[in-house]
């Protein structure tokens, strides 16, 4: 278990667990950034861990920038210029949660809103409660989403969809969020802790490599790049492993 009061991880076997702990709303602060780029240190470098679910134990899934370090760095210039940095930072660890080898699901039990939102979004997978807020309402603020809010958002919901959302400052319940397909499941808010392990283990009883292998697959597919080739060579290696082919055998046995 690594501990910390900001993000916990508990690694067991094929799950890795991170809890945003930073109370009340797990706001996004530099220290809260360099905690989570510790997480993901750890989960990376843990090469059994097949799924990294990220949950909370406060009130919301993640508020977005802290309040305090807002104020403190819009009321002058030269505090309005760092925030660029911290955007840039935001934008480093949310494409490094997006590129890790392991599935990465979000457990959205409270409000997901602006960074926070985009947190998720860095997922591959998100179930939230019904009740669940989600958006990216920061053109109320005459902001944008900077943390790749506008790229991930665009790409998994669709131009129409991503300009209603921004464009529109629309705030989404779970319900609402699952219909648009911004998240993939949703459920009563007393039922998602355990649909969300329920969702883990299913992903943890497949192989790892198998899993990293269909996530680079997916992405060059995303940003496009030679995928079938990818599709060539992460077969090539797959077949190569010992648990591909104990699978195979076991699957072609049951057939016969």
């Amino acid at each position: 278990m690594y501990d910390d009061p900001a993000i916990t991880l508990v690694i067991d076997g094929p799950l890795a667990v991170a809890t945003l702990a930073r109370a009340p709303v797990n706001a996004v602060d530099d220290a809260w950034l360099a905690r989570l780029d510790q997480v993901l240190d750890a989960v990376e470098r843990t090469d059994t861990v097949a799924c990294l679910l990220l949950r909370s134990s406060e009130r919301a899934f993640c508020a977005g920038a802290d309040l305090a370090l807002m104020r403190s760095r819009f009321s002058s210039a030269e505090g309005r210029a760092k925030m660029v940095p911290f955007v840039r930072e935001m934008q480093r660890v949310y494409a490094r949660l997006e590129r890790l080898p392991q599935v990465t699901l979000a457990e959205i039990g409270g409000p997901a809103l602006g960074g926070g939102l985009e947190l998720a979004l860095s997922c591959d997978l998100r179930v939230a409660a019904e009740d669940a807020k989600l958006g990216l309402p920061e053109a109320r603020l005459g902001l944008l989403p900077g943390a790749g809010g506008t790229q991930r958002l665009t790409r998994i919901v669709g131009e129409a969809l991503a300009k209603r959302m921004i464009l529109h400052a629309e705030v989404l319940d779970g319900r609402e969020a699952a219909a648009l397909g911004v998240v993939h499941w949703v459920v009563p808010a007393g039922e998602l802790a355990a649909r969300a392990r329920a969702l883990a283990a299913e992903i943890t009883a497949l192989p790892p490599a198998a899993l990293a292998a269909c996530k680079r697959c997916i992405a060059a597919a995303v940003e496009g790049e030679d995928g079938y080739e990818a599709e060539v060579q992460g077969t090539a290696a797959l077949l190569a492993t010992t648990e591909t082919q104990r699978r195979v055998r076991e699957f072609l046995e049951k057939r016969r």
